[in-house]
């Protein structure tokens, strides 16, 4: 199963990164079905005798899922047709293996990816088959909220993600331990972010285009997944320190447009198998920490649209792998050799700042912009520490714009069509 689980994993992260997904479908919306929709009937047909299935456990499948496509409200592809009679095996969007507490073929599997069903609750569905290994519902119109599936001892895969969920975040969902895929991005999940998702044992968290409007939960730095996504969340708040502790899984962070402040941290700079980081279009401020140099993997640094200022750490511009980075629409004054050298290779983007007037700049701020912002910037600690070099210096005063230097701009923008 851990091999499968792998394959699996592997296949749904590939989708993610190369066909990001849309927002529900329109033409099968709920509570009410559109025009020409295709409606299963309201009243489940009664069931075949026991005998005319497999197994028992097929038996009780049946009688789940039968139950289930009474409350679909919409069907435009008519997957619901293959629903009928005994050999559960056989219908659309399920699948059946032997799980290894009985020697029975039953459901393992559902995978509804795309089919744009419309219900009002999942509630009663999934939570009812109780050998599920994964449970695949991406792009439909369901409703309601996520089912408890705690009592699913196999489940180890849950997509949910462009639907019609909404409400908090059920806390159950925080004690799914034995799940290594979670996604409920493109829902209209709302308020505080349960805490306890970022202890969760997994591998992928994507949270992305849910309006939780609500505070960055402090322990975030206790996932222990490798591709974490808080995209256009309307997160507030700062993002912790804490988040040093992921340093050992983290492989991707996107925390791009949300409503974050406060200062970068230097523990930041302690994820060091991290490829991707990624906090545009935020209200960030201060100077970016000298310990960013030690994002050694690093390829697509992202920290454009902020209220960063000063000079761009040489090391940072010094980064092996460095494909993008991204520091437009910030107040930056300063580059240093280095960071020239990144401009003239086309993988350095800084318009919109505060650099000096040169005929090979692209477009800065207006000098009285920079002046004003300039005279008072936002205070942040300097904190010269490099945790992977010796020995740091202890922390000091606010930050000072430095002097101007010379910049270029390279236009690409970062992570276009990743998460939309």
């Amino acid at each position: 199963m851990a091999a499968a689980a792998a394959a699996a994993a592997s296949a749904l992260i590939l989708f993610f990164f190369s066909a990001a997904a849309t927002a529900p479908q329109p033409g099968c919306g709920y509570p009410a079905p559109m025009a020409g929709c295709n409606r299963p009937p309201a009243v489940p047909p009664a069931a075949p005798p026991l005998k005319s299935f497999e197994n028992a456990r097929q038996f009780q499948a049946f009688i789940v899922i039968q139950r289930f496509k009474a409350t679909i409200t919409c069907d435009p592809l008519g997957v619901t047709q293959t629903w009928n009679g005994p050999r559960v095996c056989d219908y659309t969007g399920f699948a059946c293996a032997t799980p290894p507490n009985t020697t029975d073929r039953t459901i393992y599997g559902v995978d509804f990816n795309g089919f744009r069903l419309a219900a009002p609750t999942l509630v009663g569905f999934p939570d009812q088959l109780p050998d599920l290994s994964f449970f695949h519902a991406n792009s439909n119109n369901f409703a309601g909220t996520v089912p408890d599936l705690t009592a699913l001892a196999f489940l180890f895969e849950l997509d949910l993600s462009n639907n019609r969920l909404s409400g908090p975040v059920p806390a159950h969902v925080a004690r799914l331990t034995q799940v290594v895929f979670f996604d409920l991005r493109y829902n209209q999940f709302q308020g505080a972010l349960q805490g306890g998702v970022f202890g969760l044992d997994l591998d992928f968290l994507f949270l992305n285009n849910n309006p939780f409007n609500a505070r960055l939960p402090e322990n975030v730095g206790d996932t222990r997944a490798a591709f974490l996504t808080l995209a256009n969340n309307g997160f507030s708040g700062s993002i912790p320190a804490g988040i040093g502790r992921a340093a050992e899984t983290l492989r991707e962070v996107l925390f791009l447009n949300n409503r974050l402040t406060g200062c970068l941290p230097v523990e930041v700079g302690m994820l060091g198998k991290a490829t991707v980081f990624d906090a545009g279009d935020n209200q960030i401020s201060g100077t970016i920490p000298k310990s960013f140099g030690c994002l050694r993997r690093v390829e697509q640094l992202n920290l454009a649209r902020n209220r960063l200022y000063g000079a761009v750490p040489e090391t940072v511009c010094e980064l092996p792998r460095l494909l993008n980075l991204s520091l437009s629409g910030n107040f930056f004054t300063e580059i240093g050799p280095s960071c020239v050298a990144l401009l003239k290779r086309g993988l350095l983007d800084v318009r919109g700042n505060c650099l000096p007037a040169m005929p090979w700049l692209p477009a800065q701020r207006p000098p009285a912009e920079c002046a004003k912002f300039l005279a008072a910037p936002p205070c942040c600690p300097v904190d010269d520490t490099i945790p992977c070099a010796a020995p740091p210096h202890r922390p000091g005063a606010c930050a000072d714009a430095p002097a101007p230097s010379p910049s270029k701009a390279y236009s690409a923008a970062l992570h276009k069509g990743r998460v939309r």
